[in-house]
């Protein structure tokens, strides 16, 4: 018996230009970045023109969600922000002529990176276990055991307690 061979199945690559421009897939990403590196050499060209664009690279700009007439800049610190709050009419004038829409700018500080972190202690300490209970410790377990009936199952544990721990 003579079977023919199973033919190979083709593997057939796609076209990445197929993904990016479906609407479910990275079409949407994409186009949100095209839009974004426009706005950037928008606002540096406004900046510009305010002999401000050294600030350009200072700051990240993005609309405000759900709005696109609505612009926030994120700025890292106060004196860049008080800056562009004083020329902001020029701005948004600026950002019309080079195309850009918007008519309410916002200026925010980004939240600066923690410079400290939590550490381990070091040397003994890290490894020492605490030994027995402090003296207001074990005279709040002695006065608890005094209050308690003698016959109680809770005193004979708190008196448990206090053999196992040592001063």
């Amino acid at each position: 018996m003579n079977f023919s061979s199973k033919p190979k199945p083709m593997k057939v690559a796609h076209d990445w230009l197929d993904y990016l421009r479906d609407s479910e897939g990275l079409g949407g990403i994409l186009a949100k970045t095209e839009d974004l590196a426009k706005l950037k050499v928008a606002l540096k060209a406004a900046l510009f023109e305010l002999d401000l664009d050294h600030l350009a690279s200072k700051m990240e700009v993005g609309w405000r969600t759900g709005s696109q007439n609505e612009l926030f800049l994120l700025v890292g610190g106060a004196s860049i922000a008080t800056r562009l709050q004083q020329v902001l009419p020029s701005l948004i004038n600026g950002l019309a002529k080079n195309g850009v829409v918007c008519s309410v700018i916002k200026v925010r500080l980004k939240p600066a990176p923690t410079t400290w972190d939590i550490k381990p202690r070091e040397g003994r300490q890290a490894t020492e276990k605490a030994r027995g209970f402090n003296a207001v410790a074990r005279a709040s377990w002695e006065s608890l055991v005094d209050k308690l009936a003698p016959d109680s199952d809770l005193r004979k544990a708190v008196e448990r307690l206090l053999q196992n721990k040592p001063k």
